[in-house]
């Protein structure tokens, strides 16, 4: 089974202009960022240094700086570490890769609603991916419980405002608890399965999982602009 486009993550995923970015803004005089940027990728250590530095952070949300020159994949890594402040060790360093690489592929609508890419298939509603998920065959079974986590996630984080409104004014049934317990029990299905060690997934499903509103909260604290 080749691998899917959500288990393609990590630093060496970024895009090359995306390297150029994060040493062009370096506060060091007479950097060659070209340079750099052909060096860094052997020391994944510094780039994940970089990752986390303010000056990065800064110069993404400066309105002379057009973030649009750089990968969505950069701009949401760089901004969920700054929403999630603290120490942290590899685990959650690559699960804040995965999460990024998540939400620039979602933020295509149509990658939103497929399972994977060149999908026929739209799921707009969670409970019609959980039939899916009960009928498929086993690869197929992987793909859906994965979506279902990170659809929920998406859901819970990036929309939790949205789905706290329809809540309280339009009288919808279903709150935040609802998207949450899906995507907490989802994640801990799908890193039960063989697939996700095959593809390195299973370590960061258990933290999706175990951590889940610590991510979340991140998700819907970038999405919202509150990050100071």
């Amino acid at each position: 089974m080749q691998s899917p486009d959500f288990a393609q993550f990590g630093t060496s995923a970024l895009e090359q202009k995306d390297l150029l970015f994060l040493f062009e803004h370096f506060p060091v005089p007479g950097t060659d960022a070209v340079e750099a940027a052909r060096r860094v990728i052997e020391q994944p250590s510094t780039l994940e240094s970089l990752l986390e530095s303010r000056y990065v952070q800064d110069a993404m949300l400066d309105p002379a700086a057009a973030w649009v020159d750089v990968s969505p994949k950069l701009y949401f890594n760089v901004m969920l570490r700054r929403a999630l402040a603290g120490r942290r060790d590899a685990g959650e360093r690559r699960t804040i890769h995965y999460l990024s690489n998540l939400l620039a592929l979602f933020s295509s609508n149509e990658r939103l609603h497929r399972v994977q890419h060149g999908d026929a298939q739209d799921y707009d509603y969670l409970v019609d991916l959980v039939q899916e998920a009960a009928n498929a065959g086993h690869e197929r079974r992987f793909l859906v419980l994965s979506q279902i986590g990170n659809y929920a996630l998406f859901l819970a984080g990036w929309c939790a405002p949205w789905i706290e409104h329809r809540r309280r004014f339009f009288n919808r049934p279903l709150g935040l608890d609802y998207y949450c317990n899906m995507s907490r029990t989802h994640y801990a299905s799908a890193a039960k399965h063989e697939l996700a060690d095959t593809f390195g997934l299973k370590p960061v499903f258990a933290q999706l999982a175990m951590r889940f509103d610590y991510y979340r909260d991140g998700i819907e604290k970038m999405a919202g602009a509150r990050v100071h």
